[in-house]
């Protein structure tokens, strides 16, 4: 990995030789795939937060379809105008993550375990894995990630009703 220095001192990092600076280009293209890159050489690229929780904006990863990172962008304001929407853009897609507001049922069956919750989108049902745990957030919270890989988060179990922490007391302790 390569560090470069911009002048206004602010270090930059250069991965598989593309760089995060403003030479860095991001467009969706008309089959709706994200692409990413310089000097006219350009890679299909997906979106990961790396802090999703407490930075959303900032550290952004650019991944090939391996999962090789192709560049890094340490924060959008660091992108023109239409890399950055088109970054933002596939962010929303790729973050969707419906906050549970009550959990209605929990039930286990055959290495599934059944939900059906209130979020703030509506009504949801939704499976785990037995043995696929909540994820407890650094900055509070629960993450649930079900088996198509949706994602559902509890911001402070304390504030939601009692017959929801009665459901989620095993899960969460």
């Amino acid at each position: 990995m390569l560090i470069t220095q911009k002048k206004v001192d602010t270090v930059k990092e250069t991965v598989n030789g593309l760089s995060t600076d403003e030479t860095l280009k991001v467009e969706r293209r008309l089959d709706g795939q994200l692409w990413a890159g310089r000097n006219g050489d350009a890679t299909a690229v997906q979106v990961t937060r790396c802090f999703p929780w407490s930075q959303p904006d900032r550290f952004i990863s650019l991944r090939d379809d391996d999962e090789k990172e192709v560049a890094l962008i340490s924060q959008l304001s660091d992108l023109d105008k239409e890399s950055r929407l088109s970054v933002e853009g596939a962010l929303i897609e790729a973050g969707f993550v419906m906050q549970i507001e009550k959990v209605l049922s929990i039930n286990e069956d055959f290495e599934i375990r059944h939900w059906k919750v209130l979020t703030r989108q509506g009504d949801r049902s939704f499976q785990t894995k037995l043995d696929d745990w909540p994820i407890k957030l650094p900055g509070g919270g629960f993450l649930f990630r079900d088996v198509s890989g949706d994602l559902f988060f509890i911001d402070d179990v304390e504030n939601l009703d009692e017959e929801t922490q009665k459901h989620l007391w095993a899960y969460i302790g």
